[in-house]
């Protein structure tokens, strides 16, 4: 219901924002795949063709046009109910956090049932596992010299659950091709539940001045924010530099500061096109789960956690 009414709401009310938004023709975010730091792409550390991933294109999907129907797009059935075990702390200068990755929502049936509608497309055959995950990222982080790559792992969100870059194994836009849960989850092989943008799941809360509240954390540390800036307007790629963010005055830590920080968009890459601050590849490794045996396997995500370049 809370997707529903966000749908009805962009396609009736959009036009008085910033930038219109029309679910029945998003941006199909393949091939924007860039070896460097460019505004609505994505600088991932790596992809796998041979990655796996959805089987065939959803007839949502209009190649010729470059674009995807998000309102008419197959759905992972189920209402899955976890017990979730999220803490996040300060001590210090660090924010700590610990996580089973089981979200604060609902999820479908996992591994995709045959019965399931969405089974025609994506065959996902991963089932959804508690993780033991812990993370320490800086409390005040800092813009790093040089923008660095993004893997496949960047975050993670206030559900508790992981939130991923927006490809596939492969490369392709992972919103467009894979299916998910109606909170746009869903597991890859070792079992850990993430999505590829942030999920309507979460209420896009506006502060005083219209601004969105804080969704999530990046592994750089840098916060993570919803789909509206400034003054309301909703915020499109164009509106945030290459790893989609920008700095003004936010809450943070309790205080308000003039600060880098990233924002979710309708619009490809969704999150992160790449890393504003540092980030510790083992941070990415624990959110990303045990390593199947090749690369991330099916519905892995994209990037893997290999380093950022020299």
């Amino acid at each position: 219901m809370r997707f529903l009414a966000a749908l009805f709401f962009l396609l009736i009310a959009a036009p008085a924002f910033a930038h219109d938004v029309d679910l029945t023709k998003l941006p199909l975010g393949d091939g924007k795949l860039s070896a460097a730091p460019t505004v609505g792409q994505i600088w991932a550390c790596r992809v796998d063709p041979n990655g796996g991933g959805a089987q065939v294109d959803g007839p949502w999907i209009n190649k010729s046009a470059g674009t995807f129907d998000y309102t008419k797009k197959a759905v992972v059935s189920g209402q899955v109910v976890w017990k979730p075990n999220f803490v996040m702390s300060l001590a210090g200068d660090k924010r700590i956090f610990t996580s089973n990755d089981l979200p604060n929502h609902p999820t479908g049936i996992f591994p995709i049932q045959p019965s399931d509608l969405a089974y025609q497309t994506d065959r996902n055959p991963n089932s959804i596992r508690e993780q033991s995950v812990t993370v320490t990222l800086p409390a005040n982080p800092v813009a790093a010299a040089q923008p660095l790559c993004a893997p496949g792992a960047v975050g993670i969100l206030l559900t508790g659950s992981v939130l991923f870059n927006a490809l596939d194994a492969p490369g392709r836009d992972a919103i467009a091709h894979e299916t998910q849960d109606s909170c746009q989850g869903h597991p890859q092989q070792s079992g850990v539940y993430h999505y590829h943008w942030v999920t309507t799941c979460i209420d896009d809360k506006k502060l005083a001045d219209g601004h969105s509240a804080l969704v999530g954390y990046a592994l750089d540390g840098f916060g993570i924010f919803g789909r509206y800036g400034e003054k309301g307007e909703l915020l499109s790629s164009s509106d945030l530099d290459a790893c989609h963010g920008h700095s003004h005055a936010i809450p943070w830590n309790g205080k308000m500061v003039v600060m880098y920080h990233y924002h979710a968009t309708w619009d490809f890459p969704y999150t992160l096109g790449c890393f504003r601050g540092a980030y510790d590849v083992q941070n990415v490794r624990a959110i990303s789960g045990p390593p199947p045996q090749r690369g991330f396997g099916p519905r892995g995500g994209s990037g893997g956690f290999g380093p950022p370049p020299n």
